[in-house]
């Protein structure tokens, strides 16, 4: 006795569709995360060391060539640059990068340097980790 019907589901399937779909993927998010772009965009040319230091809930001080104050890339007076980083700091985030230009006076750094010790503030200087030439 044949009880099969004449409506039959072909087992076969067709994977060209998925892979339209995901070469599709992989180009948007090739293009996306070249678009991409860091909310910390002074250019500022750092000093060579070597070892590493992330973390991703400290803000950043940064001092460019002409002397200019960023606190997390918006421009800040020098006298209100203490002010602004206590606004900022938490309890459980108290630290600060420090990221300045290598022709940047020491002085100038000493006084952010100073301003977190004062606070009792974690501080860590950015550095370029490439290796010196």
């Amino acid at each position: 006795m044949n009880l099969k019907g004449k409506n039959q589901i072909n087992k076969d399937f067709n994977f060209s569709s998925i892979t339209d779909i995901v070469f599709l993927l992989l180009i948007f998010f090739m293009i996306a995360s070249s678009l991409a772009k860091s909310h910390d965009t002074i250019e500022v040319k750092l000093p060579n060391a070597k070892g590493k230091t992330e973390n991703k809930n400290s803000i950043s001080v940064t001092i460019d060539r002409n002397i200019n104050f960023f606190l997390n890339g918006v421009i800040v007076q020098k006298s209100q640059i203490e002010k602004e980083i206590l606004g900022i700091l938490t309890k459980e985030n108290r630290s600060i990068i420090l990221k300045s230009e290598k022709t940047v006076p020491i002085q100038d750094v000493i006084y952010v340097m100073n301003i977190a010790n004062k606070n009792s503030i974690n501080i860590v200087l950015a550095v370029d980790a490439r290796e010196s030439e």
